[in-house]
């Protein structure tokens, strides 16, 4: 029988950091969900008055705690986050997609908010009924999703009003070379609807922390993560409403400003 090589031997010992990392972290979100936050669910669905409010503020708690183990047990990844996007509220937030951890730490920065989930999620057990007991909405609107959708879309400006942010990622899915791909004009029309300012957003290099086909974290890379607040697009809605397009394209034009 062949013996490791001493080159398979430190590369596994190399790669040791980052399994352990991703281990750490898929204990906290299964058995520590359980241990932790699983009564507390409970609780809100029992007794808060204001359910939807109440499992907002604890998903973003359960996911303050997963970016802090991340960024306790990953020390090479600095995070820079802008003050003036966790001050955010009553917005429509559009932001660049690169992660898998991109909305989590949105989660983690609004204690209210709503967003919109794929489909599938809605039918997995434990998940899918706090992501509905949450207010977040379906990303398609067809077939038994239609009711969700407009049940969600009836309440958004009061939402919106009352302080609540709703964060869309207008890609669609995450972008592989880190370039803005098309973006969907359900946020602007949206924003517009319910007559709310756009904030834009740009996150860079969560992808190399996590990165899109991996399973286990880049825990030993030096890098920055940074979420910062590119621009804010405030019509007058009084005078005049703009169409989803032209909201469109002014985001697209300030991602294109600020990147290059």
């Amino acid at each position: 029988m062949n013996e490791p090589s001493a080159f398979s031997l430190q590369s596994s010992v190399f790669r040791f950091p980052d399994f352990f990392v991703t281990i750490l972290c898929w204990t906290w979100f299964i058995p520590g969900f359980f241990l932790f936050f699983s009564w507390r669910y409970l609780a809100c669905a029992l007794f808060a008055k204001e359910q939807e409010q109440c499992f907002q503020r604890l998903n973003s708690r359960f996911f303050r705690v997963f970016f802090h183990i991340l960024r306790s047990t990953a020390p090479s990844h600095t995070w820079e986050i802008d003050e003036e996007v966790a001050a955010i509220r009553s917005a429509v937030i559009v932001c660049n997609h690169l992660s898998y951890l991109d909305p989590l730490l949105l989660i983690a920065l609004f204690d209210r908010h709503r967003t919109l989930v794929k489909t599938r999620f809605f039918t997995m057990p434990v998940f899918g009924w706090i992501i509905k007991k949450s207010g977040y909405f379906p990303a398609s609107g067809e077939g038994r999703f239609t009711r969700m959708m407009i049940e969600q879309m009836e309440t958004m400006q009061d939402f919106l009003a009352s302080g609540g942010n709703l964060f869309i990622f207008p890609e669609g899915t995450r972008s592989r070379d880190g370039m803005i791909g098309d973006l969907n004009q359900g946020a602007m029309k949206i924003a517009r609807l319910c007559r709310a300012p756009i904030y834009v957003l740009q996150l860079a290099n969560t992808d190399n922390l996590f990165t899109p086909g991996r399973f286990l974290f880049q825990t030993r890379v030096r890098n920055t993560i940074s979420l910062k607040l590119l621009d804010r697009i405030k019509p007058d809605y009084q005078h005049h409403t703009p169409s989803a397009a032209v909201l469109e394209q002014q985001v697209r034009e300030i991602y294109q400003r600020k990147t290059v």
